[in-house]
């Protein structure tokens, strides 16, 4: 301090001196241990080869503000599906853990003599469980109503959502479309647009393949498979993309291309077909083992403005589906729901898609909460993007949220338990965290994440959002965020240890 400004610094008041010298005090302090990390965190970090700042996180307490620790929390970061916790609290919250999905029958033909005179449409409203026993069901009604042959078409409806048909011309996420996590959905989505197919090879490696339930017009081929000396669990590994699918005379034949270990047998789903033609193929045979007869053909189109109701069904509450969604982090599901939230305003601006009017609301739920939006990034709400992106501290503000509304239990219900079911049963297995910690994981090849809430030891609850971003991140991160969540198990956002003894954790405004 120069000594021209001490005469200065005399004429202040006694109180204002020691007021700036603690600031000064803190503001070297916050320098120097700004969020430090706990050592087992440290460890965990060196352990993996990861550099700090691959870890952006944000702890708080489940009500109030304070104390909390904030390590690059307001970073923009990749969630992998941690983002379904943004579309799951939303969507409680605006839809309600009641709301359901549908399945309609409907028509504008009469029924003479055992034969429906015109087109039967099946219409999606997002109904989440529309598999083969549910169509089952849905054309036995027709049925009982004394309806034995469909005259015309078969009219697929998913205009619920826009465009009908999102997957159309949309670049693969990935080198593996066909695999169930890559689904996109749309409104019928029946049986998630995947054809089971059971894969079977003899000692010396040779491969048959064929489709369950056997759909008719379809056949599924193996003969260019090759042997593969993995292990039958990782047949997986060496399967190549596309399939070949060619047609002749009305029969689809399909491809399989890769290898496949010898002596080993796979009951597998994939998106193997167009969603129309497998939408055709199930149909009719739904309807054929009902002793149901049709020739028609199955074709898109939009529902009649005077077709009466058949039949209905409603899919279980999404309260419920949400354990499902969220302990196997299923992706489709996420995405059919995200899709419901945009749903309520397409009247108002048709012109644009539903998934640009899911994310106005989620963006408007935040401003109504008075979460920041500021680098947040939607895209699906499921977090399988290699766009969307939230910050540590906009997750864990909207976890607070949740806990304090009506809807928490739904919440908690849907979580994978530390150490014990879902995406963590064999994570954190034995230590404070077990049975306690209700987390969700989120893995992309270069992000991994866990967010939820922990109870500490002396049963204070928390909201914990951590992610790691880098290109090791999914082979190396895991071990650092679990180190978090136990450390957070233990004293919760109070105090860390650093390297020159106990620090209280960050608690800046």
């Amino acid at each position: 301090m120069t000594t021209t400004a001490m005469p200065l610094l005399r004429l202040l008041p006694a109180w204002l001196c020691a007021v700036l010298a603690l600031h000064a005090i803190g503001a070297k302090l916050a320098t120097a241990y700004a969020a430090p990390l706990p050592l087992s965190v440290h460890a965990a970090l060196d352990a993996a080869g990861l550099p700090a700042d691959a870890l952006a996180l944000a702890v708080l307490p489940v009500e109030g503000r304070f104390p909390r620790w904030l390590v690059q929390a307001e970073r923009p970061m990749q969630p992998g599906s941690t983002m379904k916790l943004v579309t799951t609290a939303v969507a409680l919250d605006l839809l309600g853990p009641n709301h359901r999905g549908s399945t309609e029958l409907l028509s504008t033909a009469d029924v003479r003599d055992g034969v429906l005179q015109g087109d039967l449409v099946l219409r999606g409203g997002a109904d989440p469980e529309l598999g083969l026993p549910q169509l089952w069901a849905l054309l036995g009604e027709l049925r009982r109503l004394g309806v034995r042959e469909i005259a015309g078409d078969v009219l697929i409806d998913r205009t619920l959502f826009q465009p009908p048909r999102a997957d159309i011309g949309l670049p693969p996420f990935d080198e593996a479309p066909e695999f169930p996590y890559n689904g996109i959905p749309d409104a019928l989505q029946l049986d998630a647009n995947l054809l089971e197919v059971e894969l079977e090879s003899d000692a010396s490696g040779r491969v048959r393949a064929r489709a369950w339930p056997p759909l008719p017009a379809l056949e599924v081929d193996a003969n260019a498979m090759v042997p593969s000396a993995r292990p039958c669990a990782d047949w997986d590994e060496d399967w190549q993309s596309p399939p070949e699918v060619s047609a002749s005379a009305g029969v689809l034949r399909v491809a399989l291309r890769g290898g496949f270990p010898p002596a080993c047998s796979q009951r597998v789903r994939l998106h193997l077909l167009d969603r129309l033609a497998l939408n055709e193929r199930q149909v009719r045979w739904v309807w054929q083992t009902m002793g149901g007869t049709w020739s028609g053909r199955a074709r898109e189109a939009e529902t009649p403005a005077q077709a009466r109701l058949l039949a209905r069904r409603q899919s279980r509450p999404w309260g419920e589906v949400l354990r499902t969604l969220n302990k196997r982090s299923d992706n489709p599901l996420t995405r059919l729901l995200y899709l419901q939230l945009g749903v309520p305003a397409m009247a108002q601006a048709p012109e644009r898609t539903t998934a640009d009017r899911s994310a106005d609301r989620v963006r408007q739920w935040f401003a109504d909460h008075g979460i920041d939006t500021a680098g947040l990034v939607l895209d699906n709400g499921s977090g399988l993007s290699r766009s969307e992106r939230i910050t540590p501290l906009q997750l864990a503000r909207l976890l607070q949220v949740a806990w304090q509304g009506p809807h928490a239990p739904d919440l908690l219900m849907s979580l994978p338990v530390a150490g014990i079911d879902g995406t963590m049963r064999n994570r954190l297995k034995q230590g404070p965290a077990t049975g306690w910690a209700r987390l969700k994981t989120g893995t992309l090849r270069n992000a991994v994440a866990l967010a939820g809430y922990v109870r500490d030891t002396q049963g204070h609850w928390w909201v914990m959002a951590a992610m790691v971003n880098h290109d090791e991140a999914s082979r190396k991160g895991r071990p650092v965020l679990d180190a978090l969540a136990e450390e957070v198990a233990r004293r919760g956002a109070r105090l860390v240890s650093h390297h020159d003894g106990i620090w209280p954790y960050r608690t800046e405004p």
